[in-house]
C-alpha cells in the first residue's frame, strides 16, 4: 500500500507543489492525505479528482488535526502568518502539529520554516525597530522559535528552511511598477547584496525528495534555493522575460518599512537582514542539494517564462 502523506495547505503553494508531485507520478510509492479548512473549495475539489483524499482539518482545532494525521506515514507542516499577522498564532499551531505527528505516530514529519533572525539581530539591536514588543522579523522569528516543537518531539523529522518565494513578485505586489517615463522599476531594499529565491512550488518537490531519502534527512535542518541573485540580475531577467526595461532601484530598509502596505515593516526588516548579513543567510541555501532533491529544480528565468503573464505590472 503507498504510504499516506497528511499535508497541511495542500491547496496552497508549498503543500499544492507537494501534492500534485506526488499526484502526478507513476509509481504508487506514496498517497495524498490533503487538510484543508475548507473540502468543498474548487482547489480541494480538483485535488480529490486527481487522486486525493481530502480531509477537513483546522490548525486552531488540534483534534481535526489529530485525525488529519491518523494512519499517516508522513506529515508536511507549515503555517502562514498572512493570514493571520500574529506569530503567537504561529507557535500556536506549529505545536498543535507536532504534538498531534506525536500522538499518531507519524514517522517522518518535515515542517516548512524559516530562520529566527533574532540570533543575528537581537531585540537590544537598534539598527532595525523591534517588532510586537519581541520580533525583529515577525513571521521568521515565530518559525524559527517554533523549530524546537519538532526537533524536541517525539515524531522523527527535519527542518525544512525555504528562500524567498519568486511568486511573491504575483501574489505581494513586489513585481516591477511603472516609472512613469514608459519603462519599469523594480524596488527593493538590498543593495548589491544576493537574494536567493525559489519557485514556491519547487519547495514542495524538495520535501518530497526529502520524504524518498527515507531517514537520511530525519533531525536536519535542510535549506534549499534555486539560485541566489542581486537585484541587478533580477532586473535585467525581467527585461528580457517582459520584452521591457525594468531598472532597478535600491531603496533604504528605512525608506521600504515607510511605504505603509500590511507587513512593510516586517519585510523592510527581513531584507535589511538578508542585505546586512548577507554571507550568513546565503551560505548555508545550496542550489546543488536543491537540485539533488528536486531535479526539475527551476532557475529565475525558468520561473518567469513560465508566470511572466501572472505578474501585475503597476
Amino acid at each position: 500500500m503507498p504510504k499516506v502523506i497528511a499535508i497541511v495547505g495542500a491547496t496552497g503553494a508549498q503543500g499544492g507543489g507537494l501534492a500534485r508531485t506526488i499526484l502526478a507520478r507513476e509509481d504508487d510509492e506514496f498517497s495524498v492525505r490533503a487538510l484543508t479548512r475548507r473540502p468543498d473549495s474548487d482547489a480541494a475539489r480538483g485535488l480529490a479528482d486527481a487522486g486525493a483524499q481530502v480531509v477537513q482539518a483546522d490548525l486552531d482545532e488540534p483534534e481535526s488535526v489529530r485525525r488529519g494525521f491518523q494512519g499517516a506515514y508522513g506529515a508536511f507542516c507549515l503555517t502562514n502568518f498572512w493570514e493571520h499577522f500574529s506569530p503567537e498564532k504561529e507557535k500556536e499551531q506549529a505545536h498543535t502539529m507536532a504534538q498531534a505527528a506525536e500522538a499518531e505516530g507519524v514517522e517522518h514529519v518535515i515542517w516548512s520554516t524559516l530562520e529566527d533572525m533574532r540570533v543575528w539581530v537581537p531585540l537590544s539591536d537598534d539598527r532595525m525597530p523591534t517588532l510586537m514588543e519581541h520580533y525583529k522579523v515577525p513571521h521568521f522569528d515565530a518559525k524559527g522559535e517554533a523549530d524546537r516543537y519538532f526537533m524536541e518531539g517525539g515524531a522523527p523529522a527535519t527542518c525544512l528552511r525555504t528562500s524567498f518565494y519568486w511568486d511573491n513578485f504575483i501574489h505581494f505586489g513586489m513585481g516591477p511598477q511603472d516609472d512613469g517615463e514608459g519603462g519599469l522599476v523594480l524596488t527593493l531594499p538590498i543593495g548589491d547584496a544576493r537574494l536567493p529565491g525559489m519557485a514556491s512550488e519547487d519547495i514542495g518537490k524538495c520535501a518530497l525528495g526529502i520524504l524518498q531519502a527515507g531517514d537520511r534527512f530525519q533531525g536536519q535542518t535542510v535549506t534549499v534555493t534555486g539560485e541566489k541573485l542581486t537585484g541587478e540580475e533580477m532586473a535585467k531577467s525581467f527585461t528580457q522575460a517582459l520584452g521591457r526595461e525594468v531598472r532597478y532601484n535600491p531603496v533604504s530598509p528605512e525608506t521600504y518599512r515607510s511605504f505603509g502596505f500590511d507587513g512593510a515593516d516586517d519585510l523592510g526588516n527581513m531584507f535589511q537582514v538578508m542585505r546586512d548579513f548577507n554571507e550568513e543567510f546565503c551560505r548555508p541555501r545550496d542550489p546543488t542539494l536543491s537540485r539533488q532533491l528536486n531535479p526539475e529544480l527551476k532557475s529565475f528565468q525558468e520561473w518567469l517564462g513560465r508566470n511572466k503573464d501572472r505578474i501585475p505590472l503597476g
